[in-house]
């Protein structure tokens, strides 16, 4: 009894101590068909010109989606609207680090 109770207390610990995902589920750009979307190439030149190592670029529901390291060494994870190529939500381990004004998604 008290071996299963460790045990079951050791496996809510360690689920609450577990590094929390990234909050990118719930990101919505609003972007329209995929035929009106810029070429991803595009944003890989643009997060360059921020100065950007950019790692990985996907879609991400309607939403460009960057893994980058910035110019001090950061990993981000940032969002852009793929027919403007707006920055709208940049985030650093999870948490929110940059919003665009007015972005709700």
């Amino acid at each position: 009894m008290i071996r299963k109770s460790l045990t079951a207390m050791a496996a809510t610990a360690a689920l609450l101590s577990a590094s929390p995902a990234l909050a990118d589920g719930d990101v919505q750009c609003n972007s329209g068909p995929q035929a009106k979307w810029q070429k991803i190439d595009k944003l890989k030149k643009k997060a360059w010109l921020e100065g950007w190592k950019v790692q990985k670029l996907q879609v991400e529901g309607d939403c460009y989606e960057v893994y980058a390291q910035t110019e001090n060494g950061m990993a981000i994870e940032a969002f852009f609207h793929p027919v403007t190529l707006e920055k709208l939500v940049v985030f650093r381990r999870g948490s929110e680090i940059y919003r665009k004004d007015g972005f709700t998604g």
